[in-house]
C-alpha cells in the first residue's frame, strides 16, 4: 500500500479531478485538501504510524491553494485561531 502511495507522489504533476467539487471554483476542494492534509497527519502522528500518506493531501492543496493563504492559515493554526476543525 505504502508502495502504491509513494509511486502515485512520485508521479504526481497537478491535482486530478475530484469529483466533491465539479465546478470550475476550486477554493473548497483547496481547503478540504489542506484540512486532510492537517488532519491526516494528526491522526496518524497519533498512532505512531508513518505520515507519508499524507503528503498527497499537501501536494494536491500546494497545486490549488494561493501560497497567501495557506501561510495565512498556518499562521492562524500556531495562533490557536484557524475556523476549521482539525
Amino acid at each position: 500500500m505504502a508502495d502504491m502511495v509513494d509511486e502515485k507522489i512520485k508521479n504526481y504533476r497537478t491535482a486530478p479531478f475530484d469529483a466533491r467539487f465539479p465546478n470550475t471554483n476550486q477554493t473548497r476542494n483547496c481547503f478540504q485538501n489542506y484540512l486532510d492534509f492537517h488532519r491526516c497527519n494528526k491522526a496518524l502522528s497519533a498512532k505512531g504510524q508513518d505520515v507519508s500518506p499524507c503528503q498527497w493531501y499537501q501536494r494536491v492543496y500546494k497545486s490549488l491553494c494561493p501560497m497567501g493563504w495557506v501561510s495565512k492559515w498556518d499562521e492562524q493554526i500556531e495562533s490557536g485561531s484557524f475556523p476549521g476543525r482539525i
